[in-house]
C-alpha cells in the first residue's frame, strides 16, 4: 500500500501519513488470515450490472457476474476450447445434427429453502429442458433466445441424458452452448421469484449469491459444494468471496486500484493510460513492483461502416471507400492513441486469434494510391470537393479526428458528427447513418459470428448486417460453411468471404482489440482469454504486497 501511494502520487509523504499507513497495513495483516483461500477478490464494475439472471446476460458486466454463479452443459477454457461442465461427455451424430449429452450426477444447486432435502438437490436433464424452454419463451423476452434459432427440439431422455437436435448442421453450436444464456436454473426457484430471480439467483457455479445492493455492492461467497477440482485434486474455488463495487467512471476505478482498494482493473481508458503505460504499451517503472499486466488478443473488431444503400455519392463509391481505407496509418494510430494496445487491422473483419484471419486481404497505408483513386472519383463524378460525414460517440472522437486529419492531407473532407451512444445504436440499426463508427465483439468464438454481419438475410434492424452489404457469392459461401464439418476447409471459406467483403469495402477495420488486465502482485491464477471472460474459480490471493 505504501509503495503504491508513493508511486502513484510521486510525492513525499509526511511523518503523519507514514504512521497512518503503517497502522493500516498492520490492521490488514491482523484481519486477514494467512490462508490464501480465506480472502476476498475485489473489483469494480463501472458499467454496472443490470441482472444476475443468465437469460439476460447480454453485456459483459452481467456475464462476468453470472459466470461466477452458473454453469451450463459445457464451458470455454482460456484457449477457447470447449470443455465439459455439467455434461461430462457428449456424442455428435446424425450428420452433426444430434447432440447427446451425458450429465454428471454429483452437481448440486446452491442451497435454498425451496429445496427440500438438505436445502439443495442434484441437477437433472429435466432442469436443462426447463432452462432452454424458458430461454425461448417469448413472454420472458430473453435477448439470448437467438442461440436456439438453429435448434429443432431438445428433451431429457432420462435424468442423466439430454438430447438436442438441430435443424441443420452447425459447427459452432458447442461454442454457442458455452454462453451464459444456456446456464441451468432450478424451476422451483425461478417460478417462486419470477422477474425477481434477477436479484435472487440460484445456480451451481463456484460462487453463490450473498448480497446485492444495486449501484453499491455485490457480494458472492464460496460454494462449498462446487464440483470442479484443480489438477492436484483440490476443490475449487480457492477464494472465500468476491466483492464488486459500482463506481461509475474508469478514472475513479483506477484510483481505487492504485491505492490498493481493489485487486483488478480491466481495459485501458484515456483517463489513466498515460499514467500507467509507456507509449510502447509497457508498464511504467513506478508500477512494475506492485502491478502485473497481462495482455492478449481480444475477439473485438473496431471499425467504421458505410450504409451501402445510402444516396450519398461518396458513400456509394467503392473508390472513396477504398481511399479512406488506404489514407491513414493504423499502426501509428494505435501507438499514439492507445499506447500500443491493439493490433492494426490490416486484414479483414475477422480478428486475429480466429481461424479465417488473414492479414494480407486488407489495406495498408498508401497515400499515393489513395490520391489516385480520389482523383479518378473527381473526374468520373465532377465532384471537385468530395465530403462524407462520419458519426461517432465521444469515446471514439480522437480516432475519428485522427482519420479526419489524415484524409484532409489527401484531399477528402471528413465531417465528424458526435452523438450519444444510444442514438448512434438506434440510427445505425435503422439505416439512418451514411458512415458510422462501430465495433463487433464475438458472441461465440467462431468467425461465422463476424461474417453474419454481411449475410444479406441479416439486414438490420432484423439482423446484424448494419451496412446492408449484399453479395451473391458471399451468401453462397456463407451457407456452404454451415454444412462444412472439416475445420480447415471451413477456415478457407471464411477467408474467402472476408476477402470479398474487403474488396467491396463496406467497412474500414481500424484495429483488433486486445484484452488488458492489471492486477496487484498478490493475485495469482487470473488468466486471460480472447472473449474477455472473467474466470475467478482458480484465482488465489495472498497477503503479500498489500
Amino acid at each position: 500500500m505504501l509503495k503504491q501511494i508513493l508511486s502513484f502520487r510521486s510525492l513525499k509523504i509526511s511523518k503523519l501519513i507514514f504512521v497512518i499507513v503503517l497502522i493500516y497495513i498492520q490492521s490488514c495483516a491482523k484481519s486477514v488470515s494467512n490462508n490464501s483461500e480465506n480472502l476476498v477478490f475485489r473489483y469494480n464494475e463501472h458499467r454496472n450490472i443490470s441482472s444476475l439472471d443468465p437469460a439476460f446476460s447480454k453485456d459483459l458486466a452481467d456475464i462476468w457476474g453470472t459466470n461466477q454463479i452458473f454453469n451450463g452443459l459445457v464451458q470455454m477454457n482460456d484457449k477457447l476450447e470447449v470443455q465439459p461442465a455439467i455434461a461430462k461427455t457428449w456424442q455428435i451424430s446424425d450428420s452433426a445434427k444430434t447432440y447427446t449429452f451425458n450429465l454428471r450426477d454429483d452437481i448440486l444447486f446452491h442451497k435454498h429453502h425451496l429445496f427440500e432435502k438438505d436445502s439443495t438437490r442434484t441437477v437433472k436433464a429435466s432442469d436443462f429442458e426447463f432452462s432452454l424452454n424458458r430461454l425461448k419463451d417469448e413472454k420472458l423476452a430473453s435477448p439470448g433466445s437467438w442461440v436456439l434459432n438453429k435448434v429443432d427440439k431438445f428433451y431429457a431422455a432420462n435424468d442423466s441424458t439430454f438430447i438436442i437436435k438441430l435443424k441443420q448442421s452447425f459447427p459452432a453450436f458447442l461454442g454457442l452452448l458455452t454462453m451464459k444464456y444456456c446456464s441451468v436454473v432450478p424451476k422451483e426457484v425461478v417460478e417462486y421469484y419470477g422477474t425477481e430471480f434477477r436479484s435472487n439467483p440460484i445456480g451451481t457455479g463456484p460462487f453463490r449469491f450473498k448480497r446485492w445492493e444495486e449501484n453499491v455492492k455485490l457480494v458472492l461467497r464460496k460454494n462449498q459444494h462446487y464440483f470442479e477440482k484443480d489438477s492436484k485434486g483440490k476443490q475449487l474455488p480457492y477464494l472465500e468471496a468476491i466483492a464488486v463495487t459500482f463506481l461509475p467512471d474508469k478514472q475513479s476505478e483506477f484510483l481505487q486500484f492504485a491505492q490498493g482498494n481493489i485487486d483488478f482493473v480491466s481495459g485501458l481508458d484515456a483517463s489513466y493510460k498515460d499514467e500507467i503505460l509507456t507509449t510502447e504499451g509497457e508498464l511504467k517503472s513506478n508500477y512494475t513492483e506492485d502491478v502485473n499486466m497481462i495482455r492478449g488478443p481480444y475477439l473485438n473488431t473496431e471499425y467504421l461502416g458505410f450504409f451501402m444503400e445510402s444516396q450519398v455519392n461518396e458513400v456509394q463509391s467503392q473508390k472513396i471507400r477504398q481511399v479512406i481505407n488506404l489514407g491513414f496509418e493504423r499502426k501509428k494510430m494505435i501507438t499514439y492513441l492507445r499506447n500500443g494496445i491493439g493490433i492494426a487491422a490490416n486484414g479483414g473483419f475477422i480478428p486475429k486469434g480466429l481461424p479465417g484471419f488473414d492479414d494480407t486481404i486488407g489495406y495498408y497505408y498508401n497515400s499515393k494510391k489513395a490520391k489516385e483513386l480520389l482523383n479518378q472519383f473527381k473526374k468520373e463524378t465532377n465532384v471537385s470537393q468530395p465530403k462524407v460525414t462520419l458519426t461517432t460517440t465521444s469515446n471514439y472522437l480522437n480516432f475519428c479526428e485522427y482519420i479526419q486529419r489524415e484524409l484532409q492531407k489527401i484531399g477528402l473532407e471528413i465531417v465528424v458528427d458526435v452523438i450519444p451512444a444510444s442514438s448512434l445504436k438506434d440510427l445505425k440499426a435503422n439505416g439512418q447513418l451514411d458512415f458510422f463508427r462501430a465495433s463487433w465483439i464475438a458472441d461465440y468464438p467462431d468467425a461465422e459470428n463476424y461474417l453474419s454481419l454481411y449475410y444479406s438475410k441479416n439486414f438490420a434492424p432484423n439482423g446484424p448486417n448494419y451496412t446492408h452489404f449484399k453479395n451473391e457469392t458471399f451468401d453462397r459461401l456463407y451457407e456452404k460453411a454451415y454444412l462444412e464439418t472439416n475445420s480447415e476447409k471451413r477456415s478457407e471459406l471464411y477467408t474467402k468471404m472476408d476477402s470479398l467483403v474487403m474488396q467491396s469495402a463496406p467497412i474500414i477495420p481500424l484495429f483488433y482489440d486486445e484484452v488488458v488486465r492489471f492486477t496487484r502482485k498478490n493475485i495469482e491464477g487470473l488468466g486471460i482469454n480472447a472473449i474477455n471472460l472473467l474466470n475467478l474459480k482458480k484465482v488465489k490471493k495472498s497477503i503479500n504486497n498489500l
